[in-house]
Order: C-alpha cells, then sequence, then structure tokens
C-alpha cells in the first residue's frame, strides 16, 4: 500500500484535523506567552524586592517541575482535588501559557538587563523621565535583543505540544498512531508513511518562524 495509506479512507483528513488542534494550542500558547512574558520580564526587573522574588519562585517552580507533570497535575489533580473538570486541550492551553510564559519573561529581564548602562544615563540627560525612557529606549532594543531567543522558544513550544496526547487530545501525531496501530497488519510501513507526513507538517509550521527570525535580524543590523 505504501503511500496510499495517507489517501485511504479519510486518514489524510483527520490528520490535518489533528494538525489543526496542534495548531489551535501553540497559536495561543505562543500568543499569550509572548504578552504574558514581557510583563513577567518587566517585573522582574522591579526594583521591589519582594515582585522580584515572587517572579523568580514562579520561574524556579515551572523549571524545576517537568512540564508533563504539570500536564498531569492540571488534567488529573484539578478534578480530583478541586472538582474542576477541563477538557484535555483546555489544559494544554493552560499549561503551555504558564510554562511559555516564565520562560519568555525570563527571556525578557535578560534583555532588559543587558542594555548598556550608559544608555539609560544618556537618555536622562536628555530630559527623558522614568517611563519615557523605558518605553523609548529600553523597550525596542529589548524586543529587538530578544526576538531570536522568543521564536526559538515559540518552535520548541510547537513542537513539545505533542505531549497534549498524553492525556487524550487529538492532535496530529495522536492521530497518526491511531492510523499506524489499525494498519499495524495490513501494511507495515504505515509508520514510514505517517511520521514522514508528520513530519512535514510540522517543519510547514517551524520553518517559517526560523526564516521570519533571520529576516528580522538582518532587517535590524541594517
Amino acid at each position: 500500500m505504501g503511500l496510499a495509506i495517507l489517501l485511504d479512507g479519510n486518514n489524510l483528513q483527520r490528520l490535518l484535523n489533528g494538525l489543526a488542534v496542534t495548531a489551535e494550542i501553540a497559536f495561543l500558547s505562543v500568543l499569550f506567552s509572548c504578552v504574558l512574558g514581557i510583563l513577567l520580564g518587566i517585573a522582574m526587573t522591579s526594583q521591589q524586592k519582594i515582585i522580584r522574588g515572587v517572579c523568580r519562585l514562579y520561574l524556579e517552580i515551572v523549571r524545576i517541575i517537568p512540564l508533563l507533570v504539570w500536564l498531569f497535575i492540571a488534567y488529573f489533580g484539578l478534578a480530583k482535588w478541586f472538582n474542576i473538570h477541563l477538557n484535555g486541550m483546555a489544559v494544554c492551553i493552560l499549561v503551555f501559557i504558564f510554562w511559555g510564559t516564565a520562560e519568555m519573561g525570563d527571556l525578557m529581564r535578560g534583555a532588559l538587563s543587558s542594555i548598556e548602562k550608559h544608555q539609560r544615563e544618556s537618555a536622562y540627560a536628555l530630559g527623558l523621565n522614568a517611563t519615557q525612557t523605558f518605553l523609548y529606549v529600553l523597550l525596542p532594543q529589548s524586543l529587538k535583543r530578544v526576538t531570536p531567543s522568543a521564536i526559538n522558544l515559540f518552535t520548541r513550544m510547537i513542537k513539545t505540544s505533542s505531549l497534549a496526547m498524553l492525556i487524550g487530545v487529538l492532535d496530529v501525531v495522536k492521530v497518526g498512531q491511531q492510523i499506524i496501530e489499525t494498519s499495524l497488519f495490513t501494511d507495515p510501513s504505515a509508520a514510514f508513511w505517517i511520521y514522514g507526513l508528520i513530519f512535514l507538517l510540522y517543519f510547514a509550521i517551524c520553518y517559517p518562524l526560523s526564516r521570519f527570525s533571520r529576516y528580522m535580524e538582518n532587517h535590524w543590523e541594517q
């Protein structure tokens, strides 16, 4: 059968539907993580020790506990401990936003901290106040510096979204596995074609992000 396995029945349609689920999880997670992560990064540079401490604690908690454990805690723990029942997709989006915000926040903090001290002093010398200095000097340069790392993070989030299948979400990988299992005895080469197509689908999503990152770097260097 070979390549025909992709066109057998509604296999291709099911894989594309799974890809749509993956893309929705990834898009919403990246969007909210980007916005919330920037705010968190700004908070992490606060002069208030309490605010910095809380942000640091949040970041460490996210990093210490594996993402898969967070998925299980949110999916099974909320239902058992608090009687809160969320579907798998909602849990994935919330957990990925939780994780992505922490990672994006730390990237933003690093970018803000990397701005040379004399640029802030120069802005003050020109008569800008603290808010204007942040908005017109520090923030634009920080966003420029953080963009390549942020896009790398977003690419990782898209690929890691395949963990959603472990709590029952019918993403593209889960659908692919189901097709392979039902075709195991009739077409031993099914795994090659199914995973080959999944590779191409992920490549189609992630490669434009990589090209966009390179474009932005070249644009700013000019």
